[in-house]
């Protein structure tokens, strides 16, 4: 467990993960709306030493940011209504590309993520408190 009192711890433990980060992984990302999950993928494509600006993909569902030692595909599942809509975004051709995939929201399709993923809760608990813990969600 991470407690994280700033938007830039946050952003230092994903780019303290991106560290080990290896082609092919996958980091499923849940927790409260505001928890710091888009603070950390930015921290973990800085980590990766790309220069690509992260922003949410709450809108356009996926962003890629490339330059960096692994392309990193960034999914927010959070509008999606049915699994079928993730899978025509081409996500097992990301998810098992040549890339690093991170999902927010990626607790609405449990059954897509691959079993090997390292998951992660984010936890809002205050103004710029948040809890960050590692594991799969029970």
């Amino acid at each position: 467990m991470l407690i994280s009192n700033s938007a830039e711890e946050t952003i230092a433990a994903g780019r303290n993960y991106a560290r080990s980060a290896r082609r092919g992984d996958v980091f499923a990302l849940t927790g409260d709306l505001g928890g710091g999950k888009t603070q950390f993928v930015k921290g973990f494509v800085a980590g990766l030493e790309s220069p690509a600006e992260v922003t949410s993909p709450t809108f356009v569902l996926v962003h890629e940011y490339e330059g960096g030692r692994l392309p990193v595909y960034h999914f927010d599942f959070y509008r999606l209504d049915r699994s079928e809509a993730v899978l025509r975004l081409g996500f097992d051709e990301y998810v098992f590309g040549d890339g690093v995939s991170l999902i927010e929201w990626a607790d609405r399709y449990v059954d897509l993520i691959p079993k090997e993923a390292k998951w992660f809760s984010f936890e809002f608990k205050g103004e710029n408190t948040r809890v960050i813990r590692e594991g799969r969600p029970q």
